[in-house]
């Protein structure tokens, strides 16, 4: 009994242990980490929300998407505020199709907001490792998409957990929300000196053609998420570290 206990095992540990490794292969992992602090007003959070469910199903980012080796890539929605407040807003979602992102961009309209503390984009960092840590498809690029409208005032330093990612393959890219007026109580929260892509280029993104994107005003947004997302999965990027307006 005991051999043949053993080789049932043996047989088993055979039979399933490819189907552990066969997890399935896209283009990209691409996380989309949004700030929701404080200094994030109800215009800036419906701005982030509708600007990703818009450039999501936008044709050009699909003709990028469905053009890689793949055809599909997977991404998940992380909103991030203070030093322990993160949450995965949508889970890993596999794109492979116009009805697929359509999916993906009327979840993310219609779930609410999660926090509204202090900004903490080490901490958004941090997490989001873990996110890509767990997905369930594989991906040879990681890319962690941090978008927001102020410098890290919490957490620990936001250049450890940069260079922590870009230790383990991770690519760290920006877009940057810039304030009309700066906040009365902290006006270089939003408005460091500067300026805030330029905080973004030397603290925050990092890795293989790294960039930051700034969208000046609510006009320019939605067409900054869609020229950040094609350049990030068709991996044209511009010269590492450039901000693009």
């Amino acid at each position: 009994m005991h051999a043949l206990r053993t080789l049932l095992i043996a047989v088993a540990v055979v039979v399933i242990a490819p189907l552990a490794r066969a997890a399935e292969q896209v283009d990209l992992l691409l996380i989309l980490a949004s700030d929701v602090s404080r200094s994030v007003d109800q215009v800036k959070f419906q701005l982030q929300r509708e600007g990703y469910a818009a450039a999501i199903a936008d044709k050009r980012v699909l003709e990028a998407i469905t053009s890689g080796h793949n055809r599909r890539i997977a991404i998940t929605f992380v909103e991030w505020s203070g030093v322990s407040s993160q949450r995965v807003v949508i889970d890993w979602t596999l794109i492979d199709s116009p009805d697929a992102a359509r999916k993906f961009g009327d979840q993310l309209i219609e779930l609410p907001r999660s926090f509204a503390e202090r900004t903490s984009i080490s901490g958004g960092i941090d997490f989001s490792l873990g996110v890509l840590a767990r997905a369930p498809y594989e991906s040879p690029r990681r890319t962690v998409d941090v978008s927001g409208d102020g410098t890290n005032n919490s957490g620990r330093d936001v250049g450890l957990a940069r260079d922590e990612a870009l230790a383990k393959g991770v690519t760290i890219n920006g877009l940057v929300i810039l304030s009309d007026r700066p906040m009365p109580w902290n006006p270089e929260h939003t408005n460091p000196p500067g300026g805030l892509g330029e905080y973004y280029r030397q603290n925050v993104i990092g890795g293989a053609g790294a960039f930051v994107m700034v969208a000046e005003n609510h006009n320019s947004f939605g067409q900054a998420i869609v020229k950040k997302m094609i350049a990030e999965i068709a991996f044209n990027a511009p010269p590492r570290g450039v901000i693009l307006r």
